[in-house]
């Protein structure tokens, strides 16, 4: 082969491109890549609501020696803890050795809500020979794309006597489905004229639960009330129990590989749990002299509201009575830390490649993207990392040899999208994105790159080092 010239040379060492990480990775690490798969897999079939991530996530905790913390409790060096808000958010950290006010906490913040149709509180009525749940759908979604597909209901109840009762109902072969009608072909010469926006409206998104009438023929509504003895029989509930409830329709699918050759995965739920998941094994897995924080919120989809979502000032106080605990001031431990915003971006996708600037789009299987700022336009609602942070990071994977990436959120003037980013870089914390492309987010069944999703669990191991 001949010699490279002067200038071929001196152009290969500076100049930039990014690398496919199947392609560069090893005949092992490719074998880890799939064995993580598996793992993943499994936790989304597990956690398909906020809830069920969050009690998924205490049991791979505790099954690695963890312990519960609440508030006020002692911790010291070498403690492994959960802390669970609510049943619907969960921190799970390691106490380092580490001096804290130097050091600071080093955190991987992602989020286990997804888009989703929720059950509304007077949900139940009966029209035309068949029964349904009103809906108000969660995030931002394709209405369309909801329809004509099978659904599962997840949820918790509280009963008028004051119990809880979980409900899961569609995830079993042995299960029946759930439903929302579209329009056949035949009638939809005007519907199809309709802005996509349109074509389905918010409230046509009514879920199909019932069709056989209950044998008394002085009954009004026969199918409603066959549904509600059923509910009533299975689970103790009436319909005024729908007033306290938390019931959502998911997609009944099971996380599955995707290809011939098995590099993605097809699933519900990868916008945020692909990132989710990756941040909590690499604190369980993994010990560390900082002390580290996986935390795993709710209410991103809808601006991190409530007491669940990031922008609950329950997170700090965490960190303050941990500051406490160890005889750090926490204004010094904060401006010491340091944090990945660990969500998605959109991988650049051929078929829709209008709305991408492709050199700075997040290409499948060429690593964890790093988003040096989201929000929309002229980066409004974004947090912006700094130059000195961002060289940080690429120092932390750099040495360990991390596969990444940088990227935006599609072109400058097309849209955007926020994370938890800037309720983490208020606080004084130094904060960037990372996050693993996604092919069709917050679609029913989005699409990821199993190198991406093993590059995200080993940049959280760099950063945990």
């Amino acid at each position: 082969m001949a010699d490279k010239s002067e200038g071929q040379a001196k152009f290969e060492s500076l100049s930039y491109e990014r690398k496919n990480y199947f392609e560069v990775a090893s005949k092992e690490e490719r074998e880890q890549m799939f064995a993580f798969a598996e793992g993943y897999k499994r936790f989304l079939d597990e956690a398909k609501t906020e809830r069920e991530a969050c009690a998924a996530a205490v049991e791979i905790a505790k099954a690695h020696g963890f312990t519960e913390y609440k508030l006020g409790d002692k911790v010291s060096a070498g403690d492994k803890k959960y802390f669970v808000n609510r049943g619907k958010s969960v921190v799970v950290f390691r106490v380092g050795s580490r001096n804290l006010e130097e050091d600071g906490f080093r955190i991987i913040a992602s989020h286990i809500d997804c888009p989703r149709v929720d059950i509304k509180q007077v949900p139940l009525y009966e029209d035309s020979g068949m029964c349904f749940l009103k809906t108000h759908y969660y995030g931002g979604i394709k209405k369309y794309q909801w329809t004509a597909i099978p659904l599962a209901l997840h949820g918790a109840v509280i009963l008028k006597d004051g119990r809880k009762v979980e409900l899961k109902v569609g995830e079993e072969e042995s299960d029946p489905v759930f439903y929302i009608n579209d329009l056949l072909p035949h009638l939809a010469q005007e519907q199809m004229t309709l802005n996509a926006a349109k074509v389905i409206e918010g409230e046509q998104l009514n879920v199909l639960v019932g069709g056989l009438p209950y044998a008394d023929k002085d009954v009004k509504d026969k199918i409603k009330l066959t549904v509600l003895s059923i509910l009533n029989e299975k689970y103790g509930m009436c319909e005024e129990d729908f007033l306290s409830a938390e019931i959502s329709a998911v997609p009944a699918f099971k996380a599955r590989d995707v290809g011939i050759d098995r590099a993605l995965i097809g699933a519900y739920g990868h916008d945020d749990r692909v990132c989710s998941y990756p941040a909590l094994m690499s604190v369980v897995e993994n010990e560390s002299e900082h002390t580290v924080l996986a935390m795993l919120v709710d209410k991103e989809e809808i601006g991190s509201e409530g007491t669940t979502g990031l922008q609950c000032e329950v997170y700090s106080d965490l960190m303050e009575e941990i500051a406490l605990s160890l005889g750090a001031n926490y204004r010094r431990v904060k401006a010491a830390s340091k944090c990945l915003s660990a969500d998605v971006t959109a991988a650049y996708d051929p078929n829709f490649a209008g709305v991408y600037e492709k050199r700075n789009a997040a290409m499948l299987s060429s690593g964890a993207a790093i988003c040096k700022f989201t929000g929309s336009r002229g980066k409004s609602g974004s947090n912006d990392a700094s130059a000195e942070f961002l060289g940080e990071v690429r120092q932390m994977f750099e040495r360990e040899g991390v596969v990444w990436q940088t990227a935006e959120l599609g072109k400058v003037d097309i849209g955007g999208g926020g994370t938890v980013a800037v309720y983490v870089a208020n606080m004084n914390i130094d904060t960037v994105d990372i996050g693993v492309p996604v092919i069709s987010m917050h679609a029913p069944y989005e699409v990821i790159s199993k190198a991406d999703l093993y590059s995200n669990y080993r940049a959280f191991i760099a950063f945990m080092k």
